[in-house]
């Protein structure tokens, strides 16, 4: 049962799974309501298989239990915070890890990290800096990207079906390729090929190594070392071209290479950003373009601000600050996608939210998913509605959940502004529309995703 439970879970099982191998947690219940073990040896763990994924699971925890409920992954406990006001309780700004980059060195094999809290802070603080820098140097490239992109469905007939998440995807990995790695990716057989490897590797990153399979099939795990070594040759290859050199094109490694890191860090912050940046840009744009395909008035509105801002002129970085329904839109697109519906941290210390002790080595689980659907601080949750987002104590609150402002990870912000100038390009001169009898049904990993291909079409604008 253990196998097959493990090998069914998704990606975000795995986030659980690596953590819970890395730091041992305690085996002390401390009374927090919750689930208790279905199975002595599984624990929880076939409840989660039965519920199709860690989200749903946690969703029907948190409606039995309560804000902080608590379940068991094998034999470890797990505790769960399911509202905003107990995440406030719990939560530490001075932390400056990143969950999700450490589970992600953590299963790469990257362990370069592990320097004084100093040392981390100012690593964390020059991977965003570069990330910044590589979007404001490179702001017209984005633009041209994005207007390829609605070049290709102006051509098509207005009764043609675009397979959204496919022609999505790939725009993000030329935006991500060309500002991180540079002119080497000027050409589309060189995307193509880091398409294809660069989905071998994200297929298998925290599945393979944690549910056994990787090493049951000799072929598998020949192609995702192959495919690894591929990325990191690449990426060691650019690195060394561009060191010591001045381009006049200037990209996230180069803004790397300017801090005090050694060629293992640049190489690992590299891998990072290629990996987690272009998922997560491809499914903030997706899910923003399939919502607003439902919303003919969002669209509307959306669409003159659009065209009060710029007119008829160009799309630059600065305008788009004024973009403040835009802004509304794409984080209301995080919040009704529940982009990244799980967050975990470690708990270093004995800690309490509310009456409940959570036990020094614990595994505390963001349930965010959760959090964005919870009636009581989103009003008819399940509804896309920007509008809410003009509310500033709403974005406040959503700013605390690390979605915005100060604490949103470097790479959702990267997406934020690509995202804001595709949507910018194709509504200035598109409507998009919904295919008829489409569902878009929910896949939820550690980035959520459309189960099937989204189909739209478009029309233009007249």
């Amino acid at each position: 049962m253990l196998d097959f439970a493990i090998f069914a879970v998704t990606f975000l099982l795995a986030l659980v799974g690596a953590v819970l191998y890395l730091y041992p947690a305690s085996r002390q219940a401390s009374g927090i309501p919750g689930f208790t073990p279905t199975e002595e040896k599984d624990g929880n763990l076939p409840d989660i298989v039965n519920s199709g994924s860690l989200h749903e699971f946690l969703v029907n925890l948190h409606e039995r239990y309560g804000p902080v409920a608590s379940f068991w992954f094998g034999r470890r406990l797990v505790v769960s915070l399911g509202t905003a006001d107990v995440l406030k309780q719990h939560f530490n700004p001075n932390k400056t890890s990143d969950p999700f980059e450490t589970m992600l060195k953590s299963l790469l094999g990257y362990h370069s990290g592990g320097g004084s809290v100093s040392e981390d802070h100012m690593r964390r603080k020059l991977y965003g800096n570069a990330m910044t820098a590589a979007l404001q140097s490179n702001f017209p490239l984005l633009v041209k990207l994005s207007e390829e992109l609605l070049d290709k469905w102006l051509s098509y007939p207005e009764t043609q079906h675009v397979p959204l998440s496919q022609h999505v995807l790939g725009f993000a990995l030329k935006s991500v390729t060309r500002l991180a790695l540079g002119s080497t990716f000027e050409e589309e057989q060189e995307v193509i090929h880091f398409q294809k490897i660069h989905g071998t590797v994200w297929s298998e990153i925290g599945k393979g190594f944690l549910d056994g399979s990787l090493d049951k099939n000799a072929t598998r795990k020949k192609q995702y070392e192959d495919a690894l070594m591929q990325l990191e040759s690449i990426l060691k290859k650019i690195i060394k071209e561009r060191k010591g050199r001045n381009f006049g094109q200037h990209i996230f490694i180069d803004f790397l290479m300017q801090g005090n890191l050694n060629e293992q860090q640049i190489l690992e912050d590299s891998m990072i950003f290629s990996l987690a940046g272009c998922i997560i840009t491809a499914k903030l744009c997706t899910w923003a373009i399939c919502f607003l395909t439902t919303s003919e008035e969002v669209q509307k509105k959306l669409y003159k601000e659009i065209d009060q801002v710029f007119g008829k002129g160009p799309i630059t970085s600065e305008k788009t600050e004024q973009l403040r329904y835009c802004q509304q839109v794409l984080c209301e697109t995080v919040r009704t996608a529940r982009l990244t519906p799980v967050c975990a941290r470690l708990q270093d210390i004995e800690g309490k939210v509310g009456p409940f002790v959570i036990p020094k080595e614990t595994l505390v689980l963001y349930a965010l998913g959760v959090v964005l659907q919870d009636p009581s601080t989103w009003p008819s949750p399940h509804k896309f509605d920007p509008d809410r987002f003009a509310d500033e104590s709403v974005m406040k609150v959503f700013s605390s959940l690390g979605f915005s402002g100060t604490w949103e990870c470097p790479e959702l912000r990267f997406a934020y502004t690509v995202a804001t100038v595709l949507v910018s390009v194709l509504v200035r001169r598109l409507h998009l529309l919904a295919v008829e009898g489409q569902v878009f049904e929910m896949k939820y990993e550690l980035v959520t995703s459309s189960r099937e291909e989204a189909w739209i079409t478009v029309s233009k604008r007249h």
